[in-house]
């Protein structure tokens, strides 16, 4: 993402006026640079003469896109940004700076003013600072964290979605069991007699048969 410039021009009936202007031009080599801030210019004084006031536009211009604020007294703002800049952030500067400049700057300058008779120092500073609208912007910011909060709970609840399909399958898998008839057949009970003497007391029908003898019941039960 990427801020080029940012302006403040006055509408007049028949032109925008230029007052005051920032560019980052560093991104363009040493001999492009003279040429595409006197395009940008341009370009911003061309959108604010063809916008109406008391309205918000963002304009595709090359590769460029251009969001522009013209307030119902005549002030208006630029921004010119490639197309990955929140439109949103770029409003919100827009806003903030012309809030600003009506302050600090009399009305009286902006039909005849220019950028050297302006004094308003502050476009660099925005400019700077807004190069990242999620340090500028606080709801971009919360919006970034979001975003990365989804991002980490997503492959997390993958993680614990196929851990509880584990755990369903395995308790399952531990309240199976072979079923079994009301009384095992006689020649078991003598097969288990003669493994574990006196296993036949201490059957199911009495109390709790010995592991020996419960090995020898399935068997059987699955050799049948």
């Amino acid at each position: 993402m990427k801020l080029y410039s940012l302006s403040v021009l006055y509408k007049a009936e028949q032109k925008a006026v230029l007052l005051k202007a920032a560019y980052d031009v560093s991104s363009f080599s040493f001999f492009q640079r003279s040429s595409v801030q006197e395009f940008m210019t341009f370009t911003s004084q061309l959108i604010v003469e063809r916008s109406a006031k008391g309205s918000r536009a963002s304009v595709k211009e090359q590769e460029y896109l251009c969001h522009v604020y013209v307030r119902n007294d005549s002030l208006s703002g630029v921004v010119i940004a490639d197309s990955e800049y929140p439109s949103r952030v770029a409003f919100t500067l827009l806003e903030k700076v012309l809030d600003e400049f009506s302050k600090q700057v009399d009305r009286s300058e902006w039909p005849s003013g220019c950028p050297a008779s302006i004094y308003y120092t502050a476009l660099d500073d925005y400019l700077s600072t807004y190069q990242n609208p999620r340090e500028a912007d606080p709801m971009s910011k919360v919006q970034a964290e979001l975003d990365e909060t989804k991002i980490i709970l997503l492959p997390l609840a993958h993680e614990q979605l196929l851990f509880t399909s584990g755990l369903v399958l395995v308790a399952s898998a531990s309240h199976w069991s072979p079923p079994v008839t009301s009384r095992p057949p006689d020649g078991a009970l003598r097969d288990v007699d003669a493994l574990c003497p006196g296993a036949q007391k201490c059957s199911p029908w009495g109390a709790v048969l010995p592991a020996c003898a419960v090995q020898m019941l399935v068997g059987n039960a699955l050799s049948q």
